[in-house]
């Protein structure tokens, strides 16, 4: 059972006795109760030590299925939710969604997931035709783009130090640049 609210002033017993009522209705076993309390559902996982505790344990096989009061409590993004569904199935640990009455243990509910998934989907293409927009756009108003060239000088230098024998990082701070702009000088010059 994951439990979440965004401020100190806030409690979760509403979460907790509608999770446990549902529980005890579906023979299911709480087996953990993982709790983030005064944390904001827009922080990633890194930074909801529960969300991450259960994560984990769904990986050790500790459950075979978790249960939230609702979607909002998971996640406030569309992508950090998919996310965080796709690695649950991936090891095999169903979510129930209380609010949304969502149970990927059933079939509706395997359904909405992936229907979870074709809109994020959908939102990843749309985020990468309005990239790939904005860099046409770029490039019809004279816009270079790409990685800025080192100069002539320091790519002479380059290839000097490493005829010498010097290390990637011995050249790379000879010349005052950084370690993958070496590797790709060199890559360039092969």
């Amino acid at each position: 059972m994951y439990l979440r609210v965004s401020t100190e002033g806030q409690n979760t017993q509403n979460q907790r006795m509608e999770l446990e009522k549902t529980a005890k209705h579906r023979d299911w076993e709480i087996v953990e109760v993982y709790e983030d309390a005064g944390i904001s559902g827009a922080k990633g996982r890194n930074k909801r030590p529960a969300l991450d505790a259960l994560m984990k344990d769904a990986v050790r096989g500790k459950f075979d299925i978790v249960m939230v009061w609702s979607v909002d409590r998971l996640g406030r993004s569309l992508q950090d939710l998919v996310g965080t569904l796709h690695d649950l199935h991936a090891v095999k640990v169903d979510l129930f969604m209380h609010q949304q009455a969502i149970d990927t243990s059933t079939s509706a509910g395997k359904a909405l997931y992936q229907m979870c998934g074709v809109f994020a989907e959908f939102e990843r293409s749309m985020i990468q035709e309005r990239v790939k927009a904005g860099l046409e756009r770029a490039k019809a108003n004279g816009k270079t783009l790409g990685r800025r060239k080192v100069g002539e000088h320091k790519e002479a230098a380059i290839l000097e130090y490493r005829a010498e024998g010097l290390s990637y990082h011995k050249i790379a701070k000879a010349v005052g640049v950084g370690v993958s702009v070496v590797q790709r000088v060199l890559k360039e010059a092969a």
